[in-house]
Order: C-alpha cells, then sequence, then structure tokens
C-alpha cells in the first residue's frame, strides 16, 4: 500500500494484528479496509465508518434534520431550527421552504442564526449570519457551491462545544474545540498568519488544509471590517470561522480525564438512544464540563467521528486514539 493517507486505515492495521485479525486495505489509497476474523467472518469500513452501527441509525445521525427530530422527541435538549430547500428543489417539491420563507423563519427566531448544509460534515459551509443578505449569500453557497439541496437554519446557542466520542456504554475521548483563529504578532498579515499555522500543521503531522479562499473568512473579516493584509497587533486573537470543526483549523483542548459524569451519562444515553454503538457527541453548554451539567444544546451526532485531528494535541492522544480503535475492532468482531 501507498503511505496510508487516513489515520483510522494506519491504526486499525496496526492494532489488527494484536488481536488475531486479518487486514486488506483498498491499495491506491487505504481509505477502505476489509477485516477478516479468526473464524472467517468478512467485516468492512470506510475511513472512520465501520461494521458497527446500523444503518438506518448511521444515515438517520447523517441527516442533521432528522436527527434533531428525533433528539428533541425524546427529551434531549437541541437548538431550535428548521430545515430549508433550494429554491429549485422546493418547487419540485411543492414545498414552500425556500429561500424566503429561510430568511422569514430567521427573523422570527432573531439574528445572528446558523446555517449549515443538512448532510455534509466535518464543519463544511457552516457559518454564523446577521442578515437577510447575508443569509441569501450563505445558503447559495450551501445549495449551489456544496451542492447540498438541503440547509438548516438554527437559533445561535452561546457557550464552549465539546465532542464526546462514545463506544457502547463508554466515553472514549473528549475534547473541546476551538474555532479557526490567529494571534497576531504585531508583524504578519492575517493572511501570512495562516500561512504559517498551515506550515506549523504540516511540521506535526496534522493534513488539515486552511482553505485561504474559503468565501467565509472572507465574510467574516469584512464584518470585523478587516482584510488579509492587515497586521493585527501583538497578543490580539481573531475567530476566523464560526463552527469549532477541527478539519477546517480548529484547535482542540483534551478533557477526557476531567468530564463530569453528567456529561459522560449524557452521550452514553443519547448515543444508545439513537440507535449508535459507536458516536460523537457534539454538544454547547455554558457550564464548566467538570461540573454537573448546566443547560446544554446536542448539536449535532455523528456516528462515524474522525479523530484524525485530536491525535495532532499530542503523543497521549495518539495512544488513546490507537487503544479506541483497537476497542472499536474487538466491538465490531464479537
Amino acid at each position: 500500500m501507498e503511505n496510508p493517507q487516513f489515520l483510522a486505515s494506519a491504526v486499525v492495521a496496526e492494532v489488527a494484528p494484536e488481536l488475531g485479525l486479518k487486514v486488506h486495505l483498498e491499495p491506491q489509497h487505504g481509505y477502505v479496509g476489509q477485516i477478516i476474523t479468526q473464524d472467517g467472518r468478512v467485516l468492512y469500513f470506510r475511513n472512520t465508518s465501520f461494521d458497527l452501527n446500523g444503518q438506518g441509525s448511521a444515515d438517520n445521525a447523517k441527516d442533521k434534520g432528522y436527527a434533531a427530530y428525533f433528539m428533541k422527541r425524546m427529551g434531549y435538549s437541541v437548538p431550535e431550527g428548521g430545515t430549508f430547500y433550494s429554491d429549485r428543489w422546493a418547487k419540485v417539491l411543492k414545498s414552500k421552504k425556500d429561500t424566503i420563507a429561510a430568511c422569514e423563519y430567521a427573523n422570527a427566531l432573531g439574528y445572528p442564526v446558523i446555517v449549515k448544509p443538512n448532510s455534509k460534515s466535518q464543519g463544511v459551509g457552516v457559518e454564523k449570519v446577521y442578515s437577510d443578505d447575508e443569509l441569501r449569500v450563505s445558503l447559495g453557497y450551501v445549495f449551489n457551491e456544496i451542492k447540498d439541496r438541503v440547509a438548516i437554519v438554527q437559533r445561535f446557542i452561546k457557550g464552549d462545544d465539546y465532542r464526546i466520542v462514545t463506544l457502547d456504554q463508554e466515553v472514549i475521548a473528549a475534547y473541546r474545540r476551538l474555532p479557526l483563529s490567529v494571534t497576531g504578532d504585531g508583524t504578519h498579515s492575517i493572511y501570512q498568519l495562516l500561512e504559517i499555522k498551515q506550515q506549523k500543521f504540516i511540521e506535526i503531522g496534522r493534513d488539515t488544509v486552511i482553505k485561504l479562499d474559503d468565501p467565509r473568512i472572507e465574510r467574516r473579516l469584512k464584518r470585523l471590517h478587516f482584510t488579509y493584509e492587515v497586521i493585527l497587533e501583538k497578543a490580539k486573537k481573531v475567530n476566523l470561522l464560526d463552527n469549532a470543526n477541527l478539519s477546517t483549523g480548529g484547535d482542540a483542548l483534551d478533557v477526557t480525564e476531567v468530564i463530569h459524569k453528567s456529561y459522560r451519562d449524557l452521550a452514553v444515553r443519547l448515543a444508545h438512544d439513537m440507535g449508535l454503538r459507536y458516536s460523537g457527541v457534539d454538544i454547547i453548554t455554558k457550564s464548566p464540563i467538570d461540573k454537573p451539567m448546566g443547560d446544554y444544546s446536542v448539536i449535532e451526532i455523528n456516528a462515524a467521528p474522525g479523530l484524525d485531528y485530536y491525535v495532532g494535541i499530542g503523543d497521549k492522544q495518539r495512544g488513546i486514539v490507537r487503544e479506541m480503535y483497537k476497542k472499536v475492532l474487538i466491538a465490531m468482531t464479537k
């Protein structure tokens, strides 16, 4: 196989022999793999998707609108929100939930609101908008550039953003997610600071690619009355994206050892109720994560949580991920 491009594939190939399992990776990309057990069973994985979660449950989790519906129905706190269609798709469906309806809904919620594509992951297309004009631009990006026919418009929730990774009845990892940002040094421009950040990712082996032409960054800079050429004063920090996904250049702070039992219980219970043995539960809370659970909102649940960027925190996290994938293989092959 060529050099593994995907963490899950590389780690599975490393730990599987320790469990008496054979692994065959598709040789060109190493993205898809076949696992053969000692008794001859054949199982598959596709990057971070394993033969572990049921297909129906996994598909529902991928659809943000349906997932929010079921979570709310079962009593979990989720941001108030609605699904809306591209104008073309709304006509096909003979629905009135088009761009105009999305603007009316956002005004009823009160700006700012969060816009996100319904079926994408890793923070693609997620943006906080402050007006009808910005909402139309953001929806256009979702419908025309990302090619998702359905968008979510949600009430903006203040608080800290956490991902809690669960396997069956256990929390395997938890970390706070911070959005892509730069901190001024009084010398370099915002654009140069992003280039420096990208180079540091390369040096530590993190494969995140910061999209310097991301229109969401440009719109956020414009709102802040900045441009890429602005030189920030020393120690001034500026967030450049509204989502806190590590895949878009965000950072992570590990909280696995300090997360309070109430949050652990919430994540495990939610995963079970959503029919997922393996999940990433994303929550926002104003309360300290090491204290009893206060107000919270579940913003998403992921049936194939990737930990490539979590590994970049340090050697300890690399060990956690290695043990996690070993547990995933054990659970999958029982």
